[in-house]
């Protein structure tokens, strides 16, 4: 009977260290949407820098945001805090330079539309996968599937350039980051409670945001493309 009285107070406590490590991953999410957002506005205002993006400097763009994604992963026991930190905030960058394009072809009302629609999508699939009792595994394994479909079927569209087929694999981009989402919050809880006494739990909580960052930039990606109103 004590042992089941105090329990309460342990679970509490391992809540709310859950709670103020989930704040801490969107906190650091948020602040990395921001800084892509400035930095793509203030890209776009600048012509010589968008003739750059527009041309082969993209393709040397897109390898970097790459290369920093896997090194990141791969290497994140080994590198320090601080360069953890460095590079998420260089990726964040680098990724608001790619999507500087953005604000030349699409209105402003539509992109600032279509970003607080992402962000409706997003918060109710991380609220989903916050609760949820449900194993979101095998969804995370589905949807994995389908985003390597669509990123083969992104590669044959850009020879065919079909706009039909176009719609039709951004349709099912929101969809799958829409379950990835939900599948990586409930991810990040799982990681929590296996590391939240860890020496580098403040690595985890970079990785966490990043893989939430990536969940709603992809969504929104795909979102403007199906919903947005070009100039």
């Amino acid at each position: 009977m004590n042992a089941n009285f105090n329990q309460g107070p342990i679970q509490s406590e391992a809540q709310s260290g859950l709670n103020r490590y989930m704040v801490g991953v969107y906190n650091k999410m948020f602040a990395a949407l921001c800084l892509t957002g400035i930095v793509s506005y203030v890209c776009s205002t600048n012509e010589r820098i968008l003739s750059l993006l527009t041309g082969g400097f993209s393709i040397l763009l897109m390898l970097a945001t790459l290369g920093i994604v896997i090194y990141l992963t791969a290497r994140i026991n080994k590198i320090s805090t601080e360069n953890a930190h460095l590079l998420f905030w260089v990726y964040s960058a680098l990724i608001g330079m790619t999507m500087a394009p953005i604000f030349i072809i699409y209105t402003g009302t539509s992109i600032a539309n279509t970003f607080f629609t992402t962000a409706i999508f997003f918060g109710g699939m991380s609220l989903y996968g916050y609760v949820t009792k449900r194993d979101l595994t095998a969804l995370g394994s589905f949807m994995f599937v389908g985003l390597i479909s669509v990123v083969i079927a992104t590669v044959i569209n850009l020879f065919i350039q079909s706009s039909a087929l176009q719609m039709g694999l951004s349709a099912l981009t929101i969809v799958i980051f829409c379950g990835l989402t939900a599948y990586d919050v409930q991810k990040i809880r799982t990681i929590y409670a296996t590391h939240a006494n860890a020496e580098n739990v403040e690595k985890y909580t970079i990785l966490a945001s990043l893989s939430l960052y990536l969940d709603f930039i992809n969504m929104f990606i795909a979102l403007l493309r199906f919903l947005g109103d070009r100039k």
